[in-house]
């Protein structure tokens, strides 16, 4: 191999050492940050309820370990897989997508979680379907940007078909229900829709639908109607509609400008509900401070600029289905993220979204890492295209 490496030319030289070559290594960096800091945050809003309910105060931080563990081999797996393979199984994807969320609605079949039938039982391993039809249904919706992207642009019809698909999806997911995952997914899609080049004044017509369908589904339905009362004075019933709401600006308000201190958090201590899950920012912010709170912001930020900057870069390549792709990935992260944290300081009403990469979930975990991993393998398509184009050295 060192007699290879010296008797190569240069182009061969410049590509051999490296174990993944042609990887956005600061991009990767941000994302490993933001795991190492949601798993020290994890194990430190879970230890109490890790103690009380398993009698294993590092029970909840064990598992997010091995979620990651999991994650980790499964980005590896998709990071070999050509995009070409994931562009042409678009379809089979969607429908894939399509029996998850039918499936997990049979009687017997779905596990039930607070009211909600979102899990598929996999053994030791709760698998929920939405986060799975999501990625699916973007990649699918990727790909038919680019074959019908024309159609798309240039016609009523033609913009709504894929609408249509997705807000099937949507309406699936509203059975389960899961209102906050049918709001991420048809979010993403009208941002991709619109970086796609879809006039701005068909978007209108659609968000005054969406609008008022969402209005209805709130108003019809107790809990969310509860929900959206809480949100808009939480401390009228901060004893019941609104006591996880109060919580968690207890916790935020605590935390000053520095925290209380890592594990130092005292509304974690069986005060504020899914600590570890939903409102793990909440306890960062209490015991980081505002500090953690923008170093936190500032990670996200800087994640998403990178991850369109891969999406901006495939578009420039001639790789509209990795730009699509990575613009879509970017856009559900971003949303979720906001959303999350948007709850969690008392800006939206209560959803039941996580935190990308950093709260407490194997599903969540693994479909983030798979989407991210779905990035890298864009930039790293479009490095490859990149070097194979430049022009080649004198070796004479």
């Amino acid at each position: 191999m060192t007699e290879y490496l010296l008797h190569s030319p240069p182009a061969a030289r410049r590509r051999a050492p490296a174990v993944l070559p042609n990887l956005d290594y600061v991009l990767i960096g941000t994302i490993v940050a933001i795991a190492l800091l949601g798993l020290v945050m994890v194990g430190s809003a879970s230890i109490s309820y890790a103690a009380r309910d398993t009698g294993q105060a590092l029970y909840f931080l064990q598992r997010q370990a091995a979620y990651m563990g999991l994650a980790l081999m499964a980005a590896a797996v998709v990071l070999r897989i050509p995009l070409r393979h994931w562009e042409g199984a678009g379809a089979t994807l969607l429908i894939f997508a399509y029996f998850l969320l039918m499936l997990v609605l049979f009687p017997g079949v779905g596990k039930e979680v607070n009211g909600s039938v979102r899990w598929l039982a996999l053994g030791p391993f709760n698998l929920q379907v939405s986060e799975v039809a999501k990625l699916f249904m973007l990649v699918y919706l990727a790909g038919y940007l680019v074959r019908r992207g024309e159609a798309v642009r240039g016609s009523h019809s033609g913009f709504l078909i894929p609408v249509g698909l997705l807000a099937f999806g949507a309406l699936l997911m509203l059975l389960e229900p899961d209102f906050g995952a049918a709001a991420v997914l048809m979010a993403t899609a009208l941002g991709m829709l619109f970086i796609a080049g879809v006039p701005l004044h068909r978007f209108l017509v659609l968000m005054v639908l969406i609008g008022a369908l969402g209005a209805v589904l709130i108003v019809t339905e107790p809990y969310r109607w509860e929900r959206l009362i809480a949100f808009m004075n939480p401390w009228a019933d901060p004893f019941d509609s609104g006591f996880q709401l109060t919580q968690s600006l207890i916790a935020i308000g605590r935390g000053g400008l520095l925290g209380v201190g890592l594990g130092g958090s005292v509304q974690k201590l069986f005060y504020l509900p899914e600590a570890h899950t939903d409102f793990l920012f909440a306890v960062l912010a209490e015991e980081l401070g505002l500090a953690g709170v923008m170093s936190v912001i500032g990670l996200y930020a800087f994640l998403l600029w990178r991850i369109f900057a891969v999406g901006r870069s495939a578009l420039r390549a001639d790789r509209p289905f990795g730009g699509f792709l990575a613009y879509g990935v970017g856009c559900w992260i971003g949303i979720q993220a906001f959303v999350n944290m948007g709850v969690n300081m008392g800006l939206l009403p209560t959803k039941g979204l996580t935190l990308p990469l950093m709260s407490y979930g194997g599903s969540s975990l693994l479909v983030t890492a798979v989407a991210l991993a779905l990035v890298l393998r864009v930039d790293h398509e479009v490095r490859v295209i990149g070097l194979s184009a430049a022009p080649r050295e004198d070796t004479r």
